[in-house]
Formats: structure tokens, C-alpha cells, sequence
């Protein structure tokens, strides 16, 4: 089970662009890699379309999932994470240093 989300607030722990904070824009469940805003910056060439001119374009490329680890919106620092079942029946996702529920 994948424990990270889009829109999830992220930092990276190894490569290039070590240290760097962003957003998960996109999810690759079957292959376990993200694509986060700002990180992992390659450049693609692109042959001129109808509506599109040719070119080097900057794009964001896949990064595997080990190499990213959730911040905590309360703590703001990364973090483990734990899934826990409420009385409900409801999964959610906590925090293992403040103990706060990530949404």
C-alpha cells in the first residue's frame, strides 16, 4: 500500500536535488514512483505539433518513492508515517512524532 498521496507536501532524501520540498503533483501506484513540482528537472526534446512549437522543454521526471518522505503539516519536519483504523472503519494516516492525523 502506497502511503503517499497527490498534493502530499514531500522532501527529498537522496540525489540531485537532495534536501528540496514539494508537492506531489502525479502517482505512479504500479511502478512506485511520484512526479513532485520542481524536482527532478530534465530536459525533453519536442517535435513541433499543429499548435506547438519544437524544441527543449523543462519538464518534472518520475523520482522512485524511497527517495521522498512525507512532511508534517503540523510539525513541519519529515516524517514516518503509520496507518491506523478509527472506530469508524476509516484508515488514516498519522503522524509518528506529533501523533497528529496528515489529511
Amino acid at each position: 500500500m502506497l502511503r503517499l498521496k497527490k498534493k502530499d507536501k514531500v522532501i527529498v532524501l537522496s540525489g540531485e536535488d537532495k534536501g528540496k520540498k514539494g508537492e506531489i503533483k502525479e502517482v505512479i501506484a504500479d511502478k512506485d514512483r511520484v512526479i513532485v513540482n520542481g524536482i527532478n528537472i530534465v530536459s525533453k526534446h519536442s517535435k513541433p505539433k499543429k499548435n506547438k512549437t519544437g524544441g527543449i522543454v523543462k519538464i518534472e521526471a518520475a523520482i522512485h518513492i524511497s527517495k521522498v518522505q512525507l512532511v508534517c503539516s503540523k510539525c513541519d519536519k519529515p516524517a514516518r508515517i503509520k496507518v491506523q483504523k478509527l472506530d469508524s472503519g476509516d484508515k488514516v494516516r498519522i503522524c509518528r512524532k506529533c501523533g497528529e492525523v496528515i489529511i
